[in-house]
């Protein structure tokens, strides 16, 4: 207790401060949770399986997680043991076995995991499972526990995680995947796999060749963009053995998703057509989507040095790749292939009655009409309508981000052309921008609060528990409040793994949790085993990497081993953390290893909170490079780029020590859906690409980099290597600087060549994590002790404060100035903003 107490105070939570604060949430809670409207026009939104083959779903489930244990548990599916419109589940301690019941299968599934999290000190995770069950199997206070959930709808996935995650996936991955999600009560989840053998019949129905499909159709790990109309035939052309496999896929995926009483997502038709259309149907009228040419002011706010302004073409992709046609809303050939499409997916598999379609996902409409606006949203809600009298459109609320286009009148006329109830939005991004708080709750319509968390996939340790704490309470409290669920919709997945184990508890917890107190139970969970040191390592990462504020998103962005080498304009990677928090939280994990090193889970993250600490540490040593740069210190800046090439070099040593962090792992998955040696070449090309150039010439370089044994090693490390000789060679021979000479030589040299090698990397750690970890601890931890990082974290926040000021002097400069100049009105806010006093 005393313990806890210490941590309350150090991350400024008094024991005052959180006895106010769950006093307030507990008078409120019941409030809160019945605030939000009901929607009757959702309530055929339900399992489609029946309770008895939900029954046996769950038993198989148990079964797999439990293994010779599951005969000590009793599992029973009884759908009127709590509300109708929400999830519930019973545990009951008998004389010698557990019996869980819940409404559906899924509720069965989180029944045990919670069982299993607040009983047995046990976790699962996508990094492993940790499963010292006790025995005998505890028993429960009072003998039995009641738990329902708070919303009607626990949504997962992004439209991006089937390519940044589970595009390599086979059954045994998805099978995995799913007995996660139900456990955690996820009762809605995109399923988007396979609809390119979909669209194929209803294309080549109406006159298509495969050759149009294939210019059409992305590579296999760039799917999801080509689907949202972003571009279209990067990384093909895709196969047919491809569009073969994932139909069979899909099939396997859907049945036990419905098995568990899950609602699928299938897809709907947005309006992106094949650039063929202009051949095939030369009457058609259609036109070329473009990029979003800009943000919201609240996007701006947040990431002032962003270069989204004048951008035409998605991500910088020429016309080759894109922008994508679209057909317009009144053509007749829109509600053909819309109709045709959720046909032909009911009669392959069946369907659920929810659609995604977004027709503009990072892509701007041709028009800010309201009428134009109005009539994109009533053609998408009558053609789905028109193939399924129960169809409800699901659409991600990240478009409105861009403010440059989306006001106030233009969300309204896409919203409201569509009848209240009969859409749901994804509030996207909830723990940083809600639209909803924007929007008066959509409007009315139905929205569920997102955790978006992870963009790309990247690995930087990251995480905003506070936020993700409050926001969700928030979100039911909010006026009028039109919140119908919780989701998760991280870009990628696999990192920070207890991000999503306390967001998913938001299920059904009725309150905000003491996070001090929690992360002590996660501790104990994970590793089967705690003690005071480990528990206070975790409070450091707490009170550090778990505790962002600045809202910032992307928190790999221009990290050093990963970021394209550059002088000028320096790096400056986001710290938003005192960094000796993270190395005390190093320092006390590595002085434990011997103790915790038979637990896999404790050496996945010893080698993660490593590599992160080795990334902070390379700030250190490029900065004092650049220094050493500009005050022509040719020795100076040899040492120190020796001393960065040394560190990334043993940062691939310590990842390759570790199973979760192998390039090897990632390309073997891909190549094992390969037919042949060109289906091998084919899939570890889009593999390597994705996950480094990201289009023919960087056109979103590093976007979804990974720091990964091997990536480093080949590709992160000799760009690192040409940059220091060529700083060194201009320097001895009294050369200027020239950030595009280095860049060619860095594309021609290492990025280019990386996408069409075909070196093999090991699929098994190589090492000891042990004596790997210790010996680099001993080497750089001196390092970290310097006074640099004293003031990194203040000279980010400052940085930050710059960006702003700077943004809105461009912004709004010139009406301070008129306004100053000539005694008129204006907003005095901007004007300390300005000025550096706000």
């Amino acid at each position: 207790m005393t313990q806890t107490s210490s941590h309350d105070q150090a991350s400024g939570e008094t024991k005052h401060d959180i006895m106010i604060s769950k006093t307030v949430f507990v008078l409120f809670t019941n409030l809160i949770l019945v605030n939000c409207k009901d929607f009757a026009s959702l309530s055929h939104l339900k399992p489609k399986a029946s309770l008895g083959k939900q029954e046996d779903a769950a038993k198989d489930l148990y079964q797999r997680v439990l293994g010779p244990r599951a005969g000590e548990f009793v599992v029973k599916v009884q759908s009127n043991i709590g509300p109708k419109e929400k999830d519930t589940f019973l545990i009951n301690t008998k004389e010698k076995y557990v019996e869980i019941t819940g409404t559906t299968g899924v509720a069965a599934a989180m029944g045990l995991y919670y069982y299993l999290t607040n009983y047995c000190n046990c976790q699962i995770t996508w990094g492993g499972r940790q499963m010292a069950i006790p025995s005998p199997l505890p028993k429960v206070e009072g003998g039995s526990v009641n738990i329902t959930t708070n919303d009607k709808i626990r949504f997962f996935q992004n439209v991006c995680t089937v390519s940044y995650s589970s595009v390599w996936f086979k059954w045994a991955d998805w099978e995995a995947y799913l007995d996660w999600m139900a456990m955690r009560g996820i009762n809605m989840a995109l399923a988007f796999t396979g609809q390119e053998a979909i669209f194929q019949r209803v294309y080549m129905g109406l006159g298509f060749t495969m050759k149009d499909l294939q210019d059409h159709f992305g590579g296999p790990a760039f799917l999801a963009w080509s689907r949202m109309g972003n571009m279209h035939g990067w990384g093909g052309p895709i196969t047919q053995n491809w569009i073969d496999d994932q139909l069979i896929l899909q099939h396997k995926i859907l049945e036990r998703m419905r098995s568990f009483g899950m609602i699928p997502v299938l897809p709907g038709f947005a309006g992106h057509v094949p650039e063929a259309t202009i051949l095939r149907y030369p009457q058609a009228n259609v036109s070329r989507l473009t990029d979003w040419a800009g943000f919201n002011q609240s996007f701006c706010w947040h990431y002032p040095t962003a270069n989204v302004s004048r951008l035409r073409d998605w991500g910088h992709f020429n016309k080759t790749y894109c922008c994508n046609y679209l057909l317009d809303f009144n053509d007749p050939l829109f509600m053909k292939i819309a109709v045709r499409f959720i046909k032909e997916m009911e009669n392959e598999f069946g369907v659920d009655h929810v659609y995604s379609v977004d027709t503009f996902n990072e892509m701007r409409p041709r028009s800010n009409s309201t009428e134009y606006l109005a009539l994109s949203g009533r053609t998408i809600y009558k053609s789905l309508k028109e193939a399924d009298s129960k169809a409800i459109w699901l659409m991600q609320g990240w478009l409105f981000i861009d403010g440059g286009f989306w006001k106030q009148p233009q969300i309204k006329a896409l919203l409201t052309a569509v009848p209240q109830g009969e859409m749901i939005i994804l509030d996207l991004y909830s723990e940083i921008i809600p639209i909803y708080t924007q929007t008066e709750s959509y409007y009315g319509q139905p929205f569920i609060w997102c955790m978006l968390h992870d963009f790309g996939g990247t690995m930087e340790l990251y995480g905003a528990l506070k936020l993700i704490n409050e926001g969700p309470f928030n979100g039911r409290a909010f006026p009028n409040s039109s919140m119908v669920g919780l989701g998760m919709t991280p870009e990628g997945i696999f990192q920070n793994e207890v991000v999503y184990e306390f967001f998913t508890e938001n299920v059904w917890r009725k309150a905000p949790r003491d996070i001090s107190t929690w992360i002590s139970k996660y501790v104990l969970n994970r590793y089967g085993k705690t003690n005071k040191f480990i528990d206070l390592a975790w409070q450091y990462l707490k009170n550090s990497v778990y505790n962002n504020s600045d809202n910032l998103k992307d928190h790999d962005s221009n990290a050093i081993p990963d970021h394209r080498p550059s002088l000028s304009p320096a790096l400056h990677p986001d710290v938003w953390y005192n960094p000796e928090d993270l190395y005390v939280a190093w320092d006390i994990m590595t002085l434990n290893l011997d103790e915790f090193s038979n637990s896999s889970l404790f050496m996945y993250d010893i080698v993660d909170v490593t590599r992160n600490s080795l990334q902070i540490l390379s700030i250190k040593y490029y900065t004092d490079l650049v220094y050493a740069f500009g005050r022509g210190d040719i020795h100076a800046v040899e040492s120190h780029g020796n001393q960065l090439l040394g560190l990334l070099s043993d940062m691939d040593t310590v990842l390759g020590s570790d199973s979760h962090f192998l390039l090897g792992r990632w390309i073997k998955a891909a190549t094992d859906n390969a037919m042949d040696m060109q289906d091998n070449w084919f899939l570890q090309f889009n593999a390597r690409n994705q996950i480094t150039l990201w289009g023919p010439r960087g056109e979103i370089r590093d976007y979804a980099c990974k720091q990964w044994s091997g990536l480093i090693k080949d590709y992160y490390l000799p760009r690192w290597e040409i940059f220091v000789n060529y700083t060194l060679d201009i320097m001895a021979h009294n050369k200027t600087y020239n950030a595009t000479e280095l860049d060619i030589m860095i594309y021609e040299k290492v990025e280019f060549p990386f996408s069409y090698r075909l070196d093999q990397y090991p699929t098994e750690p190589q090492g000891d994590s042990v004596a790997i970890v210790k010996s680099l601890h001993k080497k750089y931890r001196p390092d970290t002790m310097s006074e640099f990082f004293q003031t990194l974290q203040q000279a980010t926040e400052e940085r930050h404060r710059k960006d702003k000021r700077n943004w809105i002097q461009r912004k709004y400069g010139s009406q301070i100035k008129r306004a100053k100049t000539q005694n008129i009105g204006y907003n005095p806010r901007l004007h300390h903003v300005v000025n550096g006093r706000n």
